[in-house]
């Protein structure tokens, strides 16, 4: 078997050491400071790209799991003040939020109908003591149905804009980022240039550590969008299936309470 000696191979003055010399530090460390600027810039985007991923993972799992209890129980009690109280626990789902918005219209709006009932039989009292006394007309179940639209849709949209902060911030990163890491690259390859064209010499040993601490620039900038990128459609299509689920529920609930609870405001008038 034939044995041929490695340190044969090794060029002379070669070593282990100087090959991985200039490492990743040593390199960030020698660029050029547009370069330095550039890293750090993309250091921010990334990091606080990061910190938006986690809490946001956090939240919406959150949301999911206590959407999915409120359902659960909304659908298995009908007693709304019972479900009010228990939902308060419930302040990270946004369909909880709903209903707690349409809920509490919903006890203004009785509130509301029982004072006005209460005048309007004053008012009959007074007249017939001969007394003039004017009260406001009595709310009708348009205008309840209407409020109730109003306020679901305002609880919605307020519910929407938690949903999606910061989502914004991890699209701009995933556009942006790759950018300011060409612009760095660019920039690093212009000074290996410019140092070229000063010593009047363009061998590979003098041109490959710049343009490599150049290329820094860019991988530092994909490392930045990628995780971003893929966080922001991961966390688009959460936000839009708890969007939906808002949106089923709305409709739900108005059908509900125009078919059941409206009795309790309007009940029907038995002619004799």
């Amino acid at each position: 078997m034939l044995h041929i000696p490695i340190a044969g191979l090794i060029p002379a003055g070669f070593s282990v050491e100087s090959a991985f010399g200039n490492d990743l530090v040593e390199m960030i460390v020698h660029a050029g400071p547009i370069v330095k600027f550039v890293l750090i810039l993309l250091l921010v985007f990334s990091v606080v790209s990061w910190a938006i991923i986690f809490m946001k993972y956090r939240l919406l799992r959150r949301a999911k799991v206590q959407t999915a209890a409120f359902l659960d129980l909304f659908w298995e009690s009908r007693d709304l003040k019972k479900i009010y109280k228990e939902s308060e626990a419930l302040d990270t789902s946004p369909v909880a939020c709903l209903f707690r918005a349409g809920y509490a219209e919903f006890s203004r709006f009785s509130k509301l109908q029982a004072s006005a009932s209460e005048l309007s039989h004053g008012q009959s009292d007074r007249i017939r003591e001969g007394v003039s006394f004017e009260a406001g007309p009595l709310p009708t179940r348009q205008a309840l149905m209407d409020n109730l639209e109003r306020s679901l849709k305002k609880a919605a949209i307020d519910q929407n804009n938690r949903l999606e902060r910061s989502l914004s911030f991890l699209a701009t990163t995933g556009n942006t980022t790759p950018f300011i890491g060409l612009f760095g690259t660019v920039w690093g390859i212009m000074e290996s240039f410019r140092g070229i064209g000063l010593k009047g010499s363009a061998n590979l040993a003098v041109v490959a550590p710049g343009i490599s601490e150049a290329l820094i620039a860019t991988a530092a900038g994909l490392a930045a969008a990628i995780p971003a990128v893929v966080a922001f459609n991961y966390f688009s299509q959460r936000v839009s299936v708890l969007q939906a689920e808002m949106d089923i529920f709305t409709t739900d609930f108005l059908s509900m309470v125009g078919r059941q609870f409206i009795r309790q405001l309007f009940p029907r008038k038995t002619t004799g």
